[in-house]
């Protein structure tokens, strides 16, 4: 899933550009003097990757500087943390950067920014920074939305996720289950029976779409019905996957001789509202 924002950081904090780049603004500091972002979204970092930018260090140098801000413990990395932790492993000793006066909320968001035009984080940890921000910040997922240049249905579609179990959370986090699987999951009414249906998953690789029926048919009690013969009409189902997009939940389109109709499951009042609040824009 492409989660780049279409837009550079200095879109959404034009205070960040400078009328003239003046090459005195980058300063060389000792590695030692900084530390890692405390808001840094991003929880795990791929060993494998900070050993190849490692490798690009050693032969080439830090091409982009990091942007930090001044402490009382020294500096902060606002952006840049992969750098740092490459450049420690590579053994230098100094570190090129560029000073900013940020509060922290900016910088809390400058962090999830960078990590989500680089789409570096798992939707978990997409979804948990933007909680961070609502909470510290008393943000309504509208104020997130406009500020951070996403749009309300994919913050709510997000944030959703971690109503999840833990155990759905770390699969998500490793890359065994997709947001699109846990989103699925999501309308699975009895928790019970949650393990089990990982397990299907996990062992015949179904896709999203096979995980949605699966839920449909667990919840409504119906054995699994044979597969038709009949093929749904290609537009109706790329409208079902634009809306399915769009709402966040499973929608079935039911083209009549006459009439149609349209389902949209939500799986409780919360999100009932969740979904009528993007209705009505």
């Amino acid at each position: 899933m492409a989660r780049g924002l279409g837009k550079g950081i200095n879109a959404f904090f034009p205070e960040l550009v400078e009328e003239e780049e003046d090459l005195d603004q980058v300063i060389e500091l000792d590695i030692a003097s900084c530390r890692p972002n405390p808001y840094q979204p991003r929880k795990s970092f791929q060993v494998e990757a900070i050993e190849e930018l490692k490798n690009s260090i050693l032969e080439y140098g830090i091409i982009q500087p990091l942007l930090v801000r001044q402490s009382i413990k020294g500096y902060e990395i606002i952006a840049g943390e992969r750098r740092f932790r490459a450049a420690k492993e590579a053994g230098l000793e100094t570190i090129p950067v560029i000073v900013k006066e940020l509060d922290d909320q900016k910088m809390m968001e400058i962090a999830l920014l960078e990590n989500l035009q680089r789409e570096n984080l798992t939707p978990i940890e997409e979804a948990q920074a933007y909680v961070n921000l609502m909470k510290s910040y008393d943000l309504t997922q509208e104020d997130l939305s406009k500020r951070l240049g996403k749009s309300r249905p994919h913050i709510a579609n997000q944030v959703r996720l971690l109503q999840l179990p833990e155990q759905v959370t770390a699969m998500i986090n490793n890359g065994e289950l997709s947001m699109g699987h846990g989103r699925a999951l999501l309308g699975l009414k009895d928790k019970n029976k949650l393990a089990s249906v990982i397990r299907k998953i996990t062992q015949e690789k179904l896709n999203v779409r096979q995980v949605e029926t699966l839920v449909q048919q667990l919840n409504d009690n119906k054995p699994k019905k044979a597969k038709s013969k009949e093929k749904k009409d290609i537009f109706i189902t790329e409208y079902e996957n634009k809306l399915r997009d769009h709402l966040g939940t499973s929608v079935k389109i039911h083209k009549g001789k006459k009439k149609g109709k349209i389902e949209i499951d939500f799986f409780n009042n919360e999100d009932l509202n969740r979904i009528l609040e993007i209705l009505q824009k």
